[in-house]
């Protein structure tokens, strides 16, 4: 008896002995029933209530379709609570918002009989769904293929048409930029909006136009709306190159009802990549990475202190990677060439530090057979390293840090990626992989190999203030039996929460991950 005492003390001791690393705890809604097995995730908001809205793009068909938007309405406890099928077609989803208590929906739509391209906000209030479409804006076009810019690297200017539609980060209000070319005639139009569809201003930019082609990537907005920093890629227009040549640069446009300026950041030997505006109280800063042109890669971040009214630089900063940090992400091979960064996330302290975190994001197309003996072009997304980074108040490095993983998909890459949240001067980033023994190589580089099971885990890595690195395993794939969207997340900061969808097939449940 005494011995089966010890052994039974000894096993406690054991177990309470146990502590989860992470401050985080994690509940599971109930597995729901779902008849819609094909569904993209494309929004999900809190409903000012305690529960939240989500919205769903469902496809049907031999060859899937898209057939309509799913509203699902679930309360504090996970619980759904209502279903709205929302069968609407033919309309090409761009995003979706929720303010004070309206759920919109905005579309482009091309009018044949017009001969115009069309967006649309589709709005219902949440407590009693009855959409009501509301046309924003028009233009004139002949009808292109794939009009929206969605590729970070080679946008199409020649197609005729083009478009891109930018949120801040804090959904406050969003830009559509329309650049339409037709013979001699090239507009480029910047639209802005507040949330509540108010039309602050539109500004005629197609006077910037006439040597260079700008694709618009970030964006962030005055606290009324009435400035926008919006930065991007400017595509010189030379028809001839030189080999050692860079065909664009970064440079940051600020619009507003008086008009606009633009500044460029790009020195001899310095050159700006993957830039995103901050605005600190009264201050704006740029910050992103920095090539070196005869490297052909990153080598640094970036940081630029603008004057908000005149766009002058008031500072600018160069801060290298360590050597340690290059042989960690891109080894020892000096031809490797560099796979774009780009940005998920951003966040500033009350000291006016700067946290922020990029992706390595890329599409490659190959060619597959058919059983039917045709050949069909394939397009494979490629989310592969996480770069992260903390820069002090006057702009200096204080680390960076690389976390090595790869995934690919053909399809919905909201089970891809990652997603990060920044609490008390640490950054823990989300990851559900199919690996079960991810790699820490000398406290510094993590790596994630892409496993073949079928089922997930969820990893959470941290960073802390000093920028050391950790990582475990919160959630075990025999309890998340379905995969979560670990990419489209709710972050709930005032309660320090965060939200995810898991679907797989004809099931779906919420998963609520809490920090303590």
């Amino acid at each position: 008896m005494t011995k089966q005492l010890v052994v039974l003390c000894l096993l406690l001791a054991g177990v309470l002995g146990y502590a989860q690393k992470m401050p985080v705890s994690y509940d599971f809604g109930e597995k729901f029933n779902d008849r819609h097995r094909y569904s993209n995730l494309l929004t999900i908001e809190e409903d000012g209530e305690g529960g939240y809205i989500l919205v769903r793009g469902y496809f049907q068909g031999m060859i899937l379709k898209p057939k309509g938007y799913l509203i699902e309405r679930y309360n504090s406890d996970l619980e759904l609570v209502s279903e709205y099928n929302y069968k609407l077609k033919g309309l090409d989803f761009v995003d979706g918002f929720l303010t004070n208590g309206q759920l919109n929906l905005l579309f482009l739509n091309y009018n044949y009989g017009t001969g115009q391209y069309e967006y649309w906000i589709h709005r219902t209030p949440i407590i009693d769904i009855n959409f009501k479409p509301q046309k924003l804006l028009s233009i004139s076009s002949e009808e292109v293929r794939n009009p929206v810019g969605k590729n970070y690297y080679n946008r199409n200017f020649s197609n005729g048409f083009s478009t891109a539609i930018l949120f801040n980060q804090e959904k406050t209000g969003f830009i559509i930029s329309t650049h339409h070319k037709k013979g001699k005639s090239n507009k480029h139009i910047i639209h802005m909006y507040d949330t509540a569809l108010n039309k602050k201003f539109e500004h005629d930019f197609s006077y910037e136009i006439e040597e260079k082609n700008y694709a618009f990537e970030n964006v962030a907005f005055s606290k009324d709306l009435e400035t926008a920093y919006i930065v991007g890629k400017a595509y010189f227009k030379k028809k001839r190159f030189r080999v050692e040549e860079r065909k664009f640069q970064y440079e940051l446009v600020k619009v507003s009802k008086g008009g606009s300026q633009t500044q460029s950041f790009d020195d001899p030997g310095k050159y700006s990549e993957s830039l995103f505006p901050i605005i600190l109280n009264d201050r704006l800063v740029c910050t992103g990475f920095y090539a070196d042109r005869k490297d052909n890669r990153y080598n640094g971040i970036a940081y630029f202190d603008v004057n908000p009214t005149t766009l002058t630089i008031n500072t600018k900063k160069y801060n290298p990677f360590s050597q340690q940090f290059m042989e960690d992400k891109f080894g020892r091979d000096e031809d490797k060439v560099i796979k774009n960064l780009v940005f998920k996330g951003v966040e500033v302290t009350p000291q006016s530090e700067i946290f922020f975190n990029a992706e390595e994001y890329f599409v490659t197309n190959s060619i597959q057979a058919t059983g039917a003996g045709q050949r069909v072009k394939v397009e494979r997304y490629h989310h592969n390293d996480i770069v992260s980074a903390k820069l002090k108040t006057n702009g200096d490095l204080a680390w960076a840090r690389n976390i090595n993983k790869a995934e690919v998909t053909q399809g919905d890459g909201a089970y891809a990626s990652y997603s990060s949240y920044s609490k008390d001067g640490k950054t823990y980033f989300f990851i559900c992989t199919a690996s079960e023994n991810p790699q820490l190589i000398n406290n510094e580089r993590l790596i994630f190999k892409q496993g073949l099971s079928r089922n997930r885990n969820v990893f959470m890595i941290s960073l802390d203030e000093n920028g050391v690195m950790d990582y475990e395993k919160i959630i075990d794939n025999q309890e998340a039996r379905l995969p979560l969207m670990v990419s489209k997340p709710l972050k709930d900061e005032e309660e320090d929460k965060m939200l995810f969808y898991a679907k797989r097939g004809n099931k779906k449940q919420l998963v609520k991950v809490n920090f303590k």
